[in-house]
């Protein structure tokens, strides 16, 4: 007898916000008709109402269309950093953990020599060494963040070289890399995909972080980040809007990528989702 499926309501509303997110920025053509780096000096810090539904910042630019458009670098930023650092530490852990013995030991000690350095430290540095923009942010998160991704893929494939099949598999001739691609890394999958999500979180608030001390996104060009740089000069003078609206986004965004990571961490972990190796459960 089959069981209905159980849907958290932490997975629908997580899902359903990124969805939404995701679904704006993707129309912000359709959705506002201004111009996310056009000025207006004569609409300077207006209020949100009728003519501009969030308002306008210190140069007259429409608020709800840069957020449109900020997402859009934002998000972008968050996936592309994401995909970088999770290739790199895959190939990295995976090369660590199919080595074993010394070369482990050197390629860790090197992982551990990056991690004692503060992320953030070591972002500012090399984002000052570097010009300004989208690819140069992406390649700094990147590179600063594949080092936990190549630590927990090199345990589990430490863990999985010491399992039956896996030896059974290399009995018969099979090659370090025929036993990475068919049998370790699809079971490394759930860690892999949890891994992702809370990479693409970091990578966010990482490109925020960064333009929001003025050496991320170039300020003309939108992101949720600079919009809350910009902002932070006005507030006393009571354009809370121009730091209410990404913030709001950023948060939004953030707590809906943590939900999910957590639903997706608990579901995956489940048995019926490993299979093969150590996770399969007998037949008899």
């Amino acid at each position: 007898m089959s069981r209905t499926p159980h849907y958290s309501w932490k997975l629908i509303i997580a899902s359903g916000v990124l969805f939404v997110l995701i679904l704006a920025t993707w129309m912000a053509p359709i959705l506002t008709s201004f111009d996310p780096i056009e000025v207006r000096m004569d609409q300077v810090l207006q209020p949100p109402g009728s003519g501009h539904l969030f308002g306008t910042d210190e140069l007259g630019r429409d608020v709800f269309t840069r957020l449109l458009y900020g997402g859009r670098v934002s998000l972008l930023v968050g996936a592309a950093a994401m995909a970088v650092s999770i290739i790199i530490g895959i190939i990295y852990g995976s090369l660590s953990g199919i080595a074993g013995g010394i070369v482990d030991r050197v390629m860790m000690r090197f992982v551990d020599a990056c991690l004692s350095i503060p992320s953030l430290i070591l972002m500012i540095g090399l984002q000052l060494l570097l010009s300004q923009g989208l690819m140069t942010i992406v390649f700094v998160i990147s590179i600063t963040s594949w080092m936990p991704v190549a630590r927990m893929i090199r345990t589990e494939i430490m863990a999985m070289k010491r399992e039956v099949f896996i030896q059974a598999s290399t009995v018969i001739g099979a090659s370090p890399l025929q036993l990475l691609i068919r049998h370790m890394l699809p079971q490394c999958s759930p860690t892999i995909t949890v891994l992702a999500i809370s990479g693409m979180s970091h990578a966010i608030l990482a490109e925020a972080t960064l333009s929001f001390l003025g050496i991320g996104i170039p300020p003309h060009k939108p992101s949720w980040g600079n919009m809350l740089m910009s902002a932070q000069s006005h507030l006393l003078a009571g354009a809370w809007w121009q730091a209410l609206f990404p913030g709001i986004c950023i948060t939004l965004t953030l707590l809906a990528i943590s939900f999910l990571g957590d639903e997706l961490q608990e579901r995956l972990a489940r048995p019926q989702f490993r299979q093969g190796g150590k996770y399969e459960r007998s037949s008899s």
